[in-house]
């Protein structure tokens, strides 16, 4: 039999089959996808999928930000998990972060879960929150360094690194095809507040051979290494010392070892302490009943009890540090909290810095702090009042150095974050054919070992939450959000007798955010003429209610354009005459039969917006 030889044209044709071939996503391939955590700063949420079972890793949510009008949280979008319903599904928490954990209620509601692995000091604010929102019957199994969570194709370990909040995890999952790290939020700290990092474990999970590295990417950015807690708590104390009046220092609120320190430093002193803040007064709670936090309630203060004590032996610990406009210390320098009105001499101390987007929102409050005569002070070269949670450069590179990784995927971070970790990835030693920089919904496959990037993508929008409805909202209604916040409203309201087709009187405009009343009288007149005239020709033939509120905006938007160069939402409001009303009722009930006698009642205008 004669060998026949391929052409050019043959082995392009085998070859791009055969790549066909290796991306087509296998029932025996190991996925790993984000459908939150990348490009953005918060909303984590990490799956690693095989055959009938996906492991989720962190479930959190974003805070939104100014744009997003009336919008309470942000939160991945869950179509992947809820069409993949019947799967056997676990959740394994890292820490306890609202950016790791806060998605879990909306996650529960559409979800099937059938268990939450978590440290010991997230599951107890998981379980505050579910608590809180009355859900039932989801088991909460606490987890440390020394466990192991078992699934038919997934085996996972756990090592402590450090971070701002007690019991952080990171995460070995091992799977069919490959060893994979999750890195969870993490910094180098050699003097820490905290549990230490285990250096040991993670050098030997680098010895045995990781395949795919996800590791945290926030303070790519950020060059050397981060200052140590204990350094910070140093410069608390000072400052308490030095301070004659009153301090109230402003933190975050999931940041436990800060307020830990901030307490302590207050006793010293021979401070009484109060807390404002729903969230800093959950994560107080928390904390002392699990003895991270140790204080007494005899150095604690009520509200009530906070004015009858002399300035100088009291410190107030809120929230707000972001600027965060509802939160405690916004409201003290607005001058509209209950409780606390401030005084000349009195110390304001910022133990945070502002994250990237609040600058504005911080200083605002700072420089109305300044106003009434406070003294701010805030984290500088000279005052090392706060350090972050997050590895910096070097601590990142100290962490791949310790995992040696084949493949590596920075996560949890924006995308000039990741991109500056994945060049620290490169610099250390791994291929750059091998380092993935993502999207949410991308999908890596790993495969006897190796991993390459699918052709095929996860639904992984944005879900904005507005209250406790999951279902979102839509991008329409954000739109009309912004259109009133920056247009306002016109509401057209129009009396007509539909048995007639007649517009009984001249329509009324209220206005709402688009013009003072009081100087645009001779514009609403106008404005209501020019509909009462396009409508009485339009209804000379009979139309419904729909072409009557078309002609309305079609009319008066164009008109309002023209004189004030502003588009408010226009609202048309028709109020049908009550013998209209009466005559189509009537038709209504002769196509019944024997209809029973009802009382008279007074009929109220039919109003249709």
């Amino acid at each position: 039999m004669k060998e026949v030889k391929k052409t050019p044209k043959t082995q392009s044709k085998n070859t791009n089959q055969s790549q066909h071939n290796r991306f087509k996503i296998k029932n025996d391939d190991t996925l790993v996808y984000a459908l939150g955590g990348l490009g953005e700063v918060g909303k984590n949420m990490y799956c690693i999928e095989q055959g009938n079972e996906i492991l989720i890793v962190d479930c959190g949510v974003r805070f939104p930000d100014e744009e997003l009008l009336g919008v309470d949280a942000v939160i991945p979008e869950m179509t992947h998990l809820i069409e993949n319903n019947k799967k056997k599904k676990v959740l394994v928490i890292t820490h306890g972060h609202e950016d790791h954990i806060g998605g879990i209620p909306y996650l529960l509601q559409s979800v099937q879960i059938d268990a939450i692995y978590a440290p010991q000091f997230a599951s107890a604010l998981i379980q505050k929150k579910l608590d809180e929102r009355k859900i039932r019957g989801t088991k909460i199994r606490q987890i440390n360094c020394d466990s192991k969570v078992k699934m038919k194709n997934f085996t996972c370990g756990f090592f402590d690194t450090t971070h701002s909040i007690p019991d952080s995890l990171g995460i070995i999952i091992n799977t069919p095809n490959g060893r994979i790290v999750h890195t969870g939020d993490f910094k180098f700290d050699l003097t820490p507040v905290g549990t230490n990092s285990e250096y040991q474990k993670m050098a030997y999970i680098g010895q045995i051979g990781v395949d795919l590295l996800l590791s945290d990417s926030t303070n790519s950015g950020v060059e050397g290494f981060s200052i140590s807690e204990k350094k910070v708590a140093s410069s608390i104390l000072d400052v308490f010392k030095k301070t004659d009046g009153r301090i109230i220092v402003a933190t975050f609120a999931s940041n436990v070892y800060r307020l830990a320190q901030i307490l302590d430093a207050a006793v010293k002193c021979g401070r009484k302490v109060a807390v404002f803040g729903r969230s800093m007064e959950n994560v107080l709670e928390v904390g002392r009943k699990q003895g991270k936090i140790k204080i007494k309630d005899s150095n604690l203060l009520t509200p009530d009890q906070l004015n009858s004590y002399p300035p100088e032996k009291t410190c107030i610990v809120c929230t707000g540090s972001q600027g965060e406009p509802l939160a405690a210390l916004s409201r003290i320098a607005a001058g509209t909290h209950r409780q606390i009105k401030l005084r000349p001499n009195d110390t304001i101390v910022f133990s945070s810095s502002p994250i990237p987007g609040n600058s504005n929102s911080v200083n605002q409050v700072i420089n109305k702090l300044y106003r009434h005569g406070a003294n701010v002070l805030t984290n500088s070269i000279l005052n090392n009042l706060h350090t972050t949670g997050h590895a910096s450069q070097d601590e990142q590179k100290l962490m791949l150095q310790l995992m040696k990784p084949k493949y590596f995927m920075p996560i949890h971070g924006e995308y000039k974050m990741l991109k500056q970790h994945a060049a620290s990835g490169e610099e250390t030693g791994v291929a750059k054919d091998h380092i993935f920089t993502l999207a949410n919904g991308d999908c890596l496959i790993m495969r006897k070992g190796k991993v390459f990037l699918s052709p095929e993508r996860f639904q992984a929008d944005d879900i904005y939450v507005d209250g406790n409805d999951i279902s979102g909202i839509s991008t329409a209604v954000l739109k009309d959000r912004k259109v009133l916040a920056d247009n306002g409203l016109v509401s057209v309201i129009i009396p007509i007798d539909s048995r007639k087709s007649q517009v009984l009187s001249k329509p009324v405009i209220v206005t709402r955010g688009f013009v003072f009343i009081k100087d645009s009288q001779s514009l609403i007149k106008e404005a209501e003429q020019v509909v009462f005239d396009a409508l009485k020709e339009k209804m000379q033939t009979k139309i419904t209610f729909g072409a009557i509120k078309n002609t309305v905006r079609g009319t008066l938007e164009p008109f309002l354009y023209k004189k004030t160069h502003r588009n408010p939402i226009v609202i048309p409001v028709i109020l049908n005459s009550k013998e209209a009303i009466e005559e189509m009722q009537s038709k209504h009930t002769k196509v019944k039969a024997k209809p029973k006698p009802k009382k008279k009642t007074t009929k109220k205008p039919e109003v249709n917006a």
